[in-house]
C-alpha cells in the first residue's frame, strides 16, 4: 500500500495514509466512522488501488453491498489480482442474488485463488445455498479435504462452525454439537461464538456479572434507606400477627 501511495505527491500521500490508518482502526468497531474516512481517502486518491480496496471494505463493513462490489472491482482491473473473488461473491449474496455467487465460485478465477481464498469462496457457496433453502447442499459444498483435516489454520475455525450451523439447521443436532466442539478447539482468537451455541445447544443461560452487581445494590439502598434503587419509597412489609391479635374479630 505504501508502495502504490509512492505515486502521489507527498503531502497528499501523507493524508491519504492517515485516512486509510482510521479507516482499519475503525472498521471493526464504528464501521461508519471507517466509511466516512474511506470515503475522504477515495475522493483524494481514486486512482490507487489500496484506496478502492479499502474503501470496498468499509462499504461492505456498513452493508452497502452495491458500492463495495463496484469499488472491488475496481481494484481488481487496477491489479489484475483474483485475491477479493471471495468478498466480491460474498456481496452478490448480500445484493439478494446468491445464484450469481454460485456462479462465481465456478469460475476459473477460484483456481487461481490460495488455499485461505478457496476456503473462503468455500463458505460463500455454501452460504449461498442456504439463501435457496438448499440446506443439504450447503452441507454438502463444506464437505471437504480442508474440513477433514486435524491441522488448524486461521481459517479452520470459520468453517467447522459453518459446518456445524449448517447441520443445526438441518436438524442433526448431535453432528451440529460434535463440529461446534471442533470449532472451539480450533478458535484460538475468538473468531467464532461457537462456545456460546454449544452452551445454547445444552440449555446454559449466561447472567452478566454487572447486571448482578446493580441488583445487589438496588436491594441494599433498600434494605438501608426504606427507597428503591431509584429512590422511591418501599411500602413497609407487614408486621406479624401477635397471639393475641389472632384473636381479635375485626370490627365492622
Amino acid at each position: 500500500m505504501r508502495q502504490e501511495l509512492m505515486s502521489l505527491p507527498k503531502t497528499l500521500a501523507e493524508d491519504v495514509s492517515r485516512n486509510l490508518v482510521m479507516v482499519a482502526r475503525l472498521i471493526d468497531e464504528d464501521p461508519e466512522q471507517a466509511y466516512a474516512y474511506s470515503r475522504i481517502a477515495l475522493r483524494l486518491a481514486s486512482r490507487v488501488a489500496a484506496v478502492r480496496e479499502a474503501a470496498g471494505f468499509a462499504a461492505y463493513a456498513t452493508q452497502k453491498y452495491s458500492e463495495a462490489l463496484a469499488e472491488f472491482r475496481a481494484a481488481k482491473r487496477m491489479t489484475g489480482s483474483v485475491e477479493l473473488w471471495p468478498v466480491m461473491a460474498d456481496c452478490e449474496r448480500g445484493l439478494g442474488r446468491p445464484e450469481r455467487a454460485l456462479a462465481m465460485a465456478g469460475e476459473p478465477e477460484v483456481q487461481k485463488l490460495d488455499k485461505a481464498g478457496q476456503v473462503e469462496m468455500r463458505l460463500v457457496a455454501a452460504g449461498a445455498r442456504r439463501d435457496m433453502d438448499q440446506l443439504d447442499a450447503a452441507i454438502v459444498t463444506l464437505q471437504s479435504s480442508e474440513l477433514a483435516s486435524s491441522a488448524v489454520h486461521p481459517w479452520t475455525a470459520r468453517l467447522r462452525y459453518a459446518y456445524a450451523d449448517a447441520l443445526l439447521a438441518a436438524g442433526r443436532e448431535n453432528e451440529a454439537r460434535e463440529w461446534f466442539g471442533k470449532a472451539l478447539e480450533a478458535d484460538k482468537d475468538g473468531s467464532t461464538d461457537a462456545s456460546d451455541r454449544l452452551a445454547e445447544m445444552d440449555g446454559v443461560e449466561f447472567v452478566d456479572a454487572l447486571d448482578e452487581e446493580e441488583a445487589d445494590e438496588n436491594g441494599a439502598d433498600e434494605n438501608e434507606n426504606g427507597t428503591d434503587g431509584n429512590g422511591d419509597a418501599v411500602s413497609p412489609e407487614p408486621e406479624t400477627a401477635t397471639d393475641s391479635d389472632k384473636d381479635r374479630t375485626p370490627e365492622a
